[in-house]
């Protein structure tokens, strides 16, 4: 198993000047992962892409963290319906072809 890279919690926050209380908003809202090792908090590397567009999405728009929640549970439910779409249109395509 591939060992995860995890960046410490303080040094995101020093670097993104946010507050660690909104990160902890994030979490307990089950929007970021965060690990816990000897009493310090990280969040693995691939989640920061993640934590980034919260970031902006709460600096530039002004969103609170309930708000990022609903926005980020819509793109995932956009996304799904994509997947959905393409999918569906596969399925027709190889019916059309089959039926020609």
């Amino acid at each position: 198993m591939a060992q995860q890279e995890l960046i410490l919690i303080e040094t995101l926050c020093t670097h993104y000047e946010i507050e660690v209380s909104f990160v902890d908003s994030l979490y307990s809202l089950g929007l970021i992962e965060i690990h816990t090792i000897e009493q310090t908090r990280f969040i693995p590397e691939e989640k920061v892409a993640d934590l980034e567009k919260m970031i902006r999405i709460h600096q530039d728009l002004e969103v609170n963290p309930e708000g990022i929640d609903v926005i980020f549970n819509l793109l995932r439910k956009i996304n799904n319906l994509r997947s959905e779409l393409a999918d569906t249109k596969n399925r027709l395509i190889r019916y059309e072809l089959e039926n020609q």
